[in-house]
């Protein structure tokens, strides 16, 4: 019996090979894109579950809430001293470790070369975090001034993986250290919010600013804790507002009272949770959102489900054709139930071969999509994360699905009235709306997915060209400027990056293009009794022109004045910040600032003079005149919000050279390299264009507009197989209506137009009920940007139009062949 299903089966894919290539081909595609982006999913959601212990490992956060403009920021990092005190404070903490970002100088071969991905740690923090490690246990990192690398990293800078006892030579903060290799670990997967090349441990003290241990507001680490097994982490996050009320205490300055806790709260986060959380600021790499990732697992149900669609559309409308087999069948003595089995199983063997040709697209394309997502993503088909359970379930719903209704159908088919009326063909009530109402639900989908690819396409163009309020192009921007070694060589580096060819303006700050460290103090307004948060941040006299800044009060820093000149020395000295904090300190601010200072307009704020603190890590407050209001310029991302800013003038403490120039990039950039190792050899030249930086920092909304495109195509296609199907089954059943139709008139147009209106009618409706969808969708989304485009109707209509234009090219060959065919052989056949 069953050898028969199967020949009936095949038989009837050889004898329908239009009907079968298309449902196989659109199953395929849907099936295919389907395991891809859930694939992907699933990939997202298993992040550092890979870590021992990691149901009882956690990150402590700092979230930072302005209560001036509402604004939320939510760090991954939080300061030194919240670790320490959490410690002391819970024994519910079995062990605490910080980490932070090193950036030294190594010395390889007598030369300094670029170290990324280096960290500080003050403690082993393999205790808290078990990496896993090639040699070397989890003692490894006990010991002071010891050593951890990565395999890769070890190969780079050894030659081999067989580094452990060997030495590493550094320069940080002008000091040469020697560190011992006492273990080498693994590369660390991709599916990790860790992104680890060597970990120091060392004495935190010698690589830090004064004060910084002890700063409540300093955010430059990660703080990594492991729970005692059973803990509840929600018992001590509730009581961590009565905890910083205890640790952290009130600032008074000038009368006024602040606390580094007012606006900031702490989180402990599980590590696997990191990655997918509500902390995104401040990651050693990028994150993702729930949000993003539900979108993409609806939007693989619906290809998939547009998918299905097709094959029940095709599946009711062949198998109405059927009548009469069905009848004889009746008529020899089948069952009802045998029937259902038949058309059950010739729907799985469909479905079956449909998945057979999805895998092989999914090997094929893989590759390719795990490099375009930068994944490490692999097919694999038993095991904890084999894929094959779901793919035997995946064809039997498929299978079900798609055959359950012409099942039933056929199968209620009476033998007598069959054959009686000696039909071929039979058609149930009803099911033409139903092809019409899938078809409706088909279109809308594609018509919503193109709808939100323009528009992500458009903002992400929006943010790449929009007017930053500096002159973005044509910038060469140097990193590595803050290194100890070169705290007395800023000036004399900037003389002779002026005298190359090609260079207009050279400059030096510690904010630049994309740069995403950020610094805020409180400004005093004379009366008030609260401080506003303003960016603070150095940069020397060149600045200006080397951004090309807009000026549109005041004016900026000038040499020649001594007042312009907040310079202090490093390292700190007490006498040269009180000379400073008597004098009072010459700034320029934006006008954001300004309005956040009160002062609507900038002339009005030009020669007014508050107080604030610029002196790092120190609670001294000083004068400060505002001699300059610039025009407001976004230096990060457009998601961010405006920063408000404050400028002051110093001839050290720079983290960023600013070059802009003229002129062949590539050349300029050469000269500049030359320049930069004859000064300062000690220290690896890093350098980007601006162009680069910008397509870097918007390169998750590029891969975002690419992949919603992508899923607009594929949505097409499906749609579109299934349309030409469907359009080729119409027209075959109307053969005789018309051939009567032109016996009586009808000219070969107004044939065209009867067919292709009839598939538009259900383009016109998709669309109707997609817009508001996308438009929802995209103003959510939209709103996630601080300056954004506005949601017109061209989106709109563009998808529609596009949508239209493809319903009406693909029926539109069908029904041009039936229009001009003879009537004689269009009766003649019915």
């Amino acid at each position: 019996m069953w050898r028969n299903y199967l020949t009936v089966g095949l038989r009837a894919l050889a004898k329908n090979r239009t009907y079968s290539i298309i449902n196989i081909a659109g199953l395929s595609i849907g099936m295919a894109a389907c395991l891809m982006i859930l694939l992907f999913v699933r990939y997202e959601l298993s992040y550092d579950q890979w870590l021992p212990d990691a149901a009882n490992t956690y990150q402590v956060q700092s979230w930072y809430h302005s209560k001036e403009t509402g604004e939320q920021i939510n760090l991954q990092m939080t300061s030194y001293i919240a670790g320490e005190r959490l410690t002391k404070d819970f024994p519910q903490i079995l062990n605490k470790v910080y980490m932070t970002q090193a950036g030294p100088t190594i010395i390889k071969d007598g030369q300094p070369t670029v170290s990324e991905d280096y960290y500080y740690t003050d403690g082993n923090l393999l205790d808290v975090l078990p990496l896993p490690m090639v040699v070397g246990g989890r003692d490894a990192l006990k010991g002071m001034n010891s050593l951890v690398m990565s395999q890769s990293e070890a190969r780079h800078q050894f030659g081999t993986e067989q580094a452990l006892g060997k030495v590493l030579t550094v320069i940080s903060k002008g000091v040469r250290r020697d560190y011992r290799v006492t273990g080498v670990m693994r590369d660390l997967p991709k599916n990790s919010h860790l992104k680890i090349a060597a970990i120091f441990h060392i004495d935190l003290a010698r690589v830090v600013e004064p004060g910084f241990l002890t700063s409540w507001g300093s955010q430059a680490g990660w703080v990594y804790v492991r729970l005692q097994p059973g803990t509840d982490p929600a018992t001590i996050v509730a009581q961590l507002p009565a905890w910083k009320k205890r640790n952290i205490p009130d600032e008074i300055s000038d009368g006024i009272k602040s606390n580094d806790g007012d606006d900031q709260d702490w989180h402990l986060v599980r590590v696997a949770d990191i990655h997918v959380g509500e902390a995104q600021n401040a990651a050693m790499t990028p994150g993702n959102d729930r949000g993003t990732i539900a979108t993409f697992a609806v939007v693989a149900l619906l290809i998939l489900g547009m998918a299905v669609v097709n094959f029940i559309n095709l599946s009711t409308s062949r198998a109405s054709q059927r009548a009469r087999e069905v009848a004889l069948r009746k008529v020899l003595g089948a069952r009802r139930g045998q029937l259902i089995t038949q058309f059950l199983g010739e729907s799985v063997l469909i479905a079956t071969l449909a998945m057979v040709i999805a895998l092989a697209l999914v090997e094929l394309l893989m590759p390719t999509f795990a490099t375009f997502l930068d994944a490490d993503l692999k097919v694999r088909y038993f095991g904890p994360d084999g894929i094959a359970l779901p793919v035997v379930v995946l064809v039997l719903v498929v299978g079900i699905l798609g055959g359950l209704y012409p099942a039933f159908f056929l199968s209620r088919f009476q033998p007598a009235a069959v054959l009686k009326a000696n039909r071929s063909a039979a058609e149930t009530p009803g099911s033409g709306r139903l092809r019409n109402a899938l078809v409706v639900g088909q279109f809308a989908v594609s018509i919503g997915l193109i709808i939100c690819t323009v528009v992500i396409y458009a903002q992400t163009v929006y943010a790449r060209t929009v007017d930053p309020g500096y002159a973005r192009g044509h910038i060469l921007q140097v990193e590595n400027l803050n290194r100890t070694q070169l705290a007395d060589k800023g000036q004399v580096i900037v003389d002779a990056m002026k005298r190359i060819d090609g260079v207009a303006a050279v400059g030096r700050g510690s904010i630049g293009v994309a740069t995403s460290n950020t610094s805020n103090t409180g400004y005093t307004v004379p009366g008030s009794t609260s401080n506003v948060g303003i960016g603070d941040y150095r940069v020397d006299g060149g600045f200006f022109d080397a951004m090309g800044l807009k000026l549109v009060a005041g004016r900026w820093f000038d040499e020649a004045r001594e007042a312009d000149d907040s310079t202090l020395p490093y390292p700190s000295d007490p006498v040269a910040e009180q000379a400073q904090v008597a004098r009072g300190v010459n700034v320029v601010i934006n006008e954001l600032a300004a309005r956040r200072l009160g002062f609507a307009n900038p002339a009005a704020i030009v020669g007014k003079t508050f107080k604030a603190s610029l002196i790092p890590n120190s609670n001294l407050t000083e004068p400060v005149t505002v001699i300059g209001v610039l025009h407001d310029a976004r230096f990060r991302s457009i998601k961010k919000p405006l920063e408000p800013i404050g400028f002051h003038k110093t001839r050290n403490s720079h983290d960023v050279l600013i070059i802009r120039y003229r002129g062949d990039p590539r050349v300029v950039r050469a000269q500049v390299e030359q320049v930069w190792k004859r000064l300062a050899p000690e220290v690896p030249f890093e350098a980007q264009f601006s162009e680069d930086l910008v397509e870097k920092l918007y390169r998750a909304e590029d891969a975002r507009a690419k992949t919603f495109a992508g899923f607009a195509v594929l949505s097409v296609i499906v749609g579109c197989l299934g349309l030409f199907g469907l359009a080729a089954f119409t027209a075959e059943r109307r053969t005789k209506e018309i051939g009567i139709r032109k016996v009586l008139g009808a000219r070969t147009r107004d044939i065209v137009r009867l067919l292709v209106w009839q598939f538009s009618r259900p383009v016109v409706i998709a669309n109707i009920i997609a817009w508001p969808v996308a438009w929802w969708l995209m103003r959510d989304w939209l709103n996630g940007f601080d300056d954004r485009i506005t949601l017109s109707p061209l989106p709109f209509l563009a998808a529609g139009l596009m949508a239209l234009a493809i319903a009406v090219i693909t029926v539109g060959g069908h029904a041009i062949r039936i229009a001009r065919a003879n009537p004689i052989h269009a009766l003649r056949y019915e």
